[in-house]
């Protein structure tokens, strides 16, 4: 079982993750690709939120084929074009991380592999 470390002495986590997260030995380790806007069938989602949810979805996907799920996400990290869409984002991820609360980056970035994404969502993950 992972555990997570949010010390007194410093502010509390401002969002759904914890300030860290340790490992125990002999885990097996996830790596996932970050994962943007795309559906299923390759096309991406048409605005944010929908693109936000098909990365979420990629991801549990990946997840569930490695025999993990959410609460074996030690780390979540975020990117987005447009800051105005962090409050999207937490809507989007909650819902599909339930009580998982993995140590989390969120970056707000100047573009991404193509103009059309607005998210790139990777993941670390790790399983006793």
């Amino acid at each position: 079982m992972n555990r997570s470390f949010n010390p007194s002495g410093i502010s509390a986590p401002l969002g759904a993750y914890h300030h860290g997260v340790e490992v125990p030995a002999g885990a097996r380790w996830l790596h996932a690709s970050g994962q943007v806007g795309i559906t299923p069938d390759g096309k991406v989602a048409e605005g944010f939120e929908a693109q936000a949810t098909a990365a979420m979805n990629n991801l549990t996907a990946i997840l569930k084929e490695a025999g993990m799920e959410w609460t074996d996400v030690v780390k979540l990290n975020s990117f987005i074009t447009n800051p105005a869409d962090i409050a999207a984002l937490r809507k989007v991820r909650g819902p599909i991380m339930g009580d998982a609360k993995p140590a989390s980056t969120l970056l707000v970035v100047a573009g991404l592999a193509s103009p059309d994404l607005l998210v790139e969502i990777e993941l670390i993950a790790a399983k006793s």
